[in-house]
C-alpha cells in the first residue's frame, strides 16, 4: 500500500500550528474509533504517564494521556515516550499492514524517550486484533477499513511477485 506524499506545502504550514489542535483531533479520533476495543486492557500502570504521535512528515505532534474513561488531551508538550513515524506508516500500523515490529527495526517507528513504557504500549495494542477494534466501528467505517487493508494486502502480495 502506497499513500500519496502528504502536500509539502501544508505540511509546512502544519509545522508552524501549536500542538493542542494535533493533540486535541487525534484523541477526539482514538477515543471515537479504538477506545471502547481498547478499554479493558491494564492501562493502570500508564495513568499519569505522557505519551506523545510525532507525524514525520507533516511536523504534527500529538500529545495526550490515558484515563480509566479514555484518552486525554495534554496541553504540556512534554512526554514520557514518543512515537515517531510517517503518516503512512502510522496508517499501515492501524491497518496491520504492517508490524510495529517490522517498522521498528528497518528504523521507520522510532520510539524516544522511556523506551521501556513505549514497548509495553507496542505490546499492548499489538495483541488488540484488527477485527476486536473494527467490531466498535459504524458498520461504514469498518467497510471502509476492511476494504483498504484488502487492497493493500492485495498489492503487497502482488509487489511481492
Amino acid at each position: 500500500m502506497r499513500l500519496p506524499n502528504f502536500p509539502q506545502p501544508l505540511a509546512r504550514v502544519l509545522r508552524r500550528l501549536p500542538a493542542l489542535p494535533a493533540s486535541a483531533s487525534l484523541v477526539a479520533l482514538l477515543n471515537l474509533v479504538a477506545w471502547k476495543s481498547l478499554k479493558d486492557l491494564d492501562w493502570a500502570p500508564l495513568r499519569g504517564r505522557r505519551f506523545c504521535v510525532h507525524l514525520r512528515d507533516t511536523g504534527l505532534r500529538a500529545y495526550f494521556s490515558v484515563s480509566r474513561h479514555g484518552f486525554v488531551t495534554e496541553v504540556n508538550e512534554q512526554a514520557d515516550v514518543t512515537f515517531t513515524a510517517t503518516t503512512e506508516d502510522f496508517a499501515r500500523l492501524a491497518l496491520r499492514v504492517d508490524d510495529p515490529d517490522t517498522l521498528f527495526f528497518n528504523r521507520r517507528l522510532l520510539i524516544e524517550g522511556n523506551t521501556d513504557l513505549g514497548l509495553r504500549v507496542k505490546n499492548m495494542l499489538d495483541a488488540v486484533e484488527l477485527e476486536t477494534v473494527m467490531q466498535h466501528l459504524p458498520a461504514a467505517l469498518s467497510r471502509v477499513v476492511a476494504n483498504v487493508r484488502l487492497k493493500a494486502q492485495q498489492r503487497e502480495i502482488a509487489g511481492a511477485h
